[in-house]
C-alpha cells in the first residue's frame, strides 16, 4: 500500500500482517480522489476517516494538500498502525488519532463545534455499521456546507438514499467494492 499521489506520492504505508484490516486498495483510492478532487479543492480542508484502519485514505488526503486529518479507529492494533503511518509520513503536526468507538468519537467531535468538508468511512463489511453512523451524522454539524460523505462499502451491503438532510447524490463501483457519496440538502 502506497500514497498515491500528491507531496509524499510513492510513500510505501504499513499495513497489517494479517487481513483483520482491510485496507482500502490503490486502485479505488486513486478512483476515489480523483473523484473528490473534481468538486473539492483539497488544499486547506478538514478530513475526517473514520474506521480508519491504517490511515490509507486520510493520508492520501494530507498528501493533496488537505490542512488537517481526524483519524477514528476502536481497534488498539489499528491505532498503532495509523501513528506509525503518520510519523513515517512526518504529518503528526496536521493529525489527530482518537482510539474510540465512532459514535463516541463523532459525539467528542460534536461538542468539540469541528467541522469537516469530507467525512470518509469504511466501516468493517457485513456489519451494518454504515446506516447508524449516517444517521448519526445527520444530526450534528460535522459536515460543512457543500462537504461530502463518502463510504466504502461491499456490494452486498445496500445504504439508504436519504438519511434525514443527507442524501446520496452519487456511487461507483469497482468490483465488489461500492463507493457512495452523501451531500447535505439545502435547509428550505
Amino acid at each position: 500500500m502506497r500514497v498515491v499521489s500528491g507531496s509524499l506520492k510513492g510513500l510505501k504505508l504499513k499495513t497489517p500482517k494479517n487481513m483483520e484490516i482491510r485496507p482500502t486498495s490503490d486502485r479505488v483510492k486513486e478512483a476515489l480522489f480523483n473523484i473528490i478532487q473534481n468538486h473539492i479543492n483539497l488544499f486547506d480542508i478538514n478530513f475526517l476517516d473514520l474506521f480508519a484502519g491504517t490511515g490509507n485514505i486520510g493520508i492520501e488526503a494530507l498528501s493533496r494538500g488537505a490542512a488537517k486529518c481526524v483519524f477514528v479507529d476502536s481497534n488498539y492494533k489499528s491505532v498503532k498502525i495509523i501513528r506509525e503511518n503518520i510519523k513515517k509520513a512526518g504529518l503528526e503536526e496536521k493529525s489527530i488519532v482518537l482510539r474510540k468507538n465512532v459514535l463516541v468519537a463523532l459525539d467528542i467531535l460534536r461538542r468539540r463545534k469541528e467541522a469537516f468538508e469530507i467525512i470518509f468511512m469504511d466501516p468493517p463489511y457485513g456489519k451494518n455499521l454504515a446506516i447508524p453512523v449516517l444517521e448519526m451524522l445527520s444530526n450534528t454539524g460535522l459536515l460543512k456546507r457543500n462537504g461530502y460523505i463518502i463510504v466504502e462499502h461491499s456490494r452486498k451491503e445496500a445504504l439508504l438514499e436519504k438519511v434525514g438532510p443527507i442524501r446520496k447524490c452519487k456511487h461507483r463501483t469497482y468490483g465488489s467494492t461500492i463507493i457512495s457519496f452523501y451531500i447535505k440538502e439545502e435547509e428550505k
